[in-house]
């Protein structure tokens, strides 16, 4: 009997310890957390152009007047608050797509690489899939695209990359978007990037943007220094984006 309470109280020990952990993790983390700036909070304030919903983890930018049946989920970069990607997401709806974007454990894609699957279910209305993320959020919406072609049509990158080749045979369209002036994701990075994606991937230079000003959560360390706003960097963001939409439903 002794024997049984001791080893009953040595699981307890075990279980508290790994339970501490995991919240300490998890406190450790949401303290890295880069945050929404106050511009990327209002961007979440829905207009007549744009109506914004909040629901079970996930943003979506629905288009007064919508263009098309495509739908862009985006994945955000690793270690920040997903609603600093409002700014520049908001303006692709305004330009008449539909846009979802995922809140994911501790900022970290790559704990939810399926969330786009999830988002795919709710909105059947939604004909054609392209998916994509900054950074980390780039990384994992390619996993999740080179995983499930028979669902996504496209692929975003906002100065990102693949991690393997997965999309390199397959029909998946791609638009990879850099600034010139990002000091993470460097130019030679994004042009080494070519040999792990379809030959007719489209890459779009933004003249003096940044790593961080593809987000509003402020200078991000190791960065380079922009040389335009953040608010220009959205806008030729947004227009790539829509652009490349354009051409995916001709």
């Amino acid at each position: 009997m002794n024997r049984r309470k001791s080893s009953a109280r040595f699981l307890l020990v075990i279980f508290v310890a790994i339970a501490v952990f995991v919240a300490g993790v998890a406190a450790y983390w949401s303290a890295r957390t880069r945050p929404a700036s106050d511009v990327a909070l209002q961007a979440l304030q829905s207009d007549d152009r744009v109506t914004v919903s909040q629901a079970d983890g996930v943003i979506t930018f629905a288009p007064a007047d919508a263009r098309s049946s495509v739908g862009f989920i985006f994945y955000p970069g690793a270690n920040v608050d997903y609603r600093a990607y409002a700014p520049v997401l908001r303006l692709i709806a305004e330009r008449g797509y539909f846009v979802a974007l995922v809140r994911v454990p501790l900022n970290l894609a790559f704990f939810d690489t399926d969330a786009a699957a999830d988002i795919i279910e709710r909105f059947p209305e939604i004909e054609v899939w392209v998916v994509g993320g900054h950074s980390l959020g780039g990384v994992t919406s390619a996993a999740f695209a080179a995983d499930h072609p028979d669902l996504i049509s496209g692929v975003v990158f906002f100065a990102s990359y693949p991690k393997d080749n997965g999309l390199k045979t397959t029909p998946i369209k791609v638009l990879s978007i850099y600034g010139t002036n990002d000091a993470l994701a460097t130019v030679e990075i994004i042009n080494n990037s070519k040999q792990l994606l379809p030959a007719d991937a489209e890459f779009i230079s933004i003249e003096g943007g940044n790593h961080s000003q593809f987000g509003s959560y402020g200078f991000q360390s190791g960065d380079g220094v922009a040389a335009i706003s953040a608010e220009e960097q959205w806008t030729q963001t947004a227009d790539a984006v829509a652009r490349f939409f354009e051409a995916m439903t001709r």
